[in-house]
């Protein structure tokens, strides 16, 4: 029997934080597909991330706030199977494009697994934990969905048209990944996980995300001025605008309270500011590059 609990633990609404990556992808890739489009996005956002949450709620079975859930309902054990079923599920739909495709969504699974079951638990080293993370996350992910939507093999994780953009993916990731952890330095220090956030401190995890967020915003002006696209250079500013000053106003508490100011409401209220304005981004990033608004006449 399915619980409520259970459900809830596959966070599928958390998944909208993680769509800016496709949406890149999307933007990026020639020769579209609706049939293909479809199929990636689901496979992704609506069962193998929620596939991945689930599993991971599984082995952590928080009782503090974790990503998307600011009281977790208690873990029962058929969250482990409802996980490997949606598994299953964005294994076939992946499957309907390419036994290749549903490879890479299979390496996926198996890496995410290996971030929280207790034999392995990357979660519990510090840097391996967050390379790993913002890597897979970031350009695998990127890689992956445009390998779905173009119906291409392995061969594009190399390609640097997929290389370049990848990377930009994963820069973003790696600057927010820890900031994401600074509201769980009790629980994952009970629980033995060593994380980046707690190796660095409260006050240390905004500066190093301070410092990846200058890198990942100058590296994408500079992905864009080398397309000669320079309009759209002043569309991604502005959209990284409300995201920078959500930052500085939330670091600028933290200077005055760390421990007041490290909390779930602040870290998701940055998570939920950050998806809203990249996804619309990016989205407007597809409408331009791809010219489909001109294809319909606007």
């Amino acid at each position: 029997m399915i619980t409520l609990s259970s459900i809830r633990h596959l966070r599928i609404p958390f998944s909208l934080f993680l769509l800016p990556v496709f949406l890149f992808a999307l933007a990026l890739t020639p020769n579209l597909d609706g049939g293909r489009l479809l199929l990636v996005f689901l496979a992704l956002h609506l069962f193998l991330y929620p596939s991945s949450n689930g599993y991971n709620s599984f082995y952590d079975r928080d009782e503090e706030s974790i990503g998307g859930l600011k009281h977790p309902p208690k873990v029962t054990p058929d969250l482990y199977w409802l996980s490997q079923g949606f598994l299953v599920l964005a294994l076939i739909l992946a499957a309907m494009i390419s036994l290749t495709f549903a490879s890479m969504l299979l390496v996926y699974a198996l890496v995410s697994m290996a971030y929280s079951h207790p034999r392995i638990r990357i979660k519990k080293y510090p840097w391996a934990s967050w390379f790993i993370a913002g890597f897979f996350q970031g350009y695998f992910t990127f890689a992956m969905a445009y390998a779905g939507l173009s119906d291409l093999g392995w061969e594009v994780m190399v390609r640097p048209h997929v290389l370049i953009p990848g990377i930009l993916t994963s820069l973003m990731l790696w600057g927010n990944y820890p900031l994401t952890q600074v509201y769980q330095h009790g629980e994952d220090s009970r629980r033995g996980d060593q994380t980046l956030s707690i190796t660095l401190g409260i006050k240390g995890t905004f500066l190093f995300s301070a410092v990846f967020f200058a890198i990942t915003g100058a590296a994408f002006v500079w992905f864009f001025y080398g397309k000669s696209q320079l309009e759209i250079i002043w569309v991604y500013l502005g959209a990284m605008a409300p995201i920078l000053l959500f930052f500085l106003i939330w670091f600028g508490f933290i200077q005055q309270n760390p421990e007041k100011y490290a909390s779930f409401s602040w870290a998701m209220g940055m998570n939920t500011i950050s998806a809203a304005a990249l996804n619309a981004f990016f989205i407007y990033y597809f409408l331009e590059n791809t010219q489909v608004m001109q294809v319909f006449g606007f």
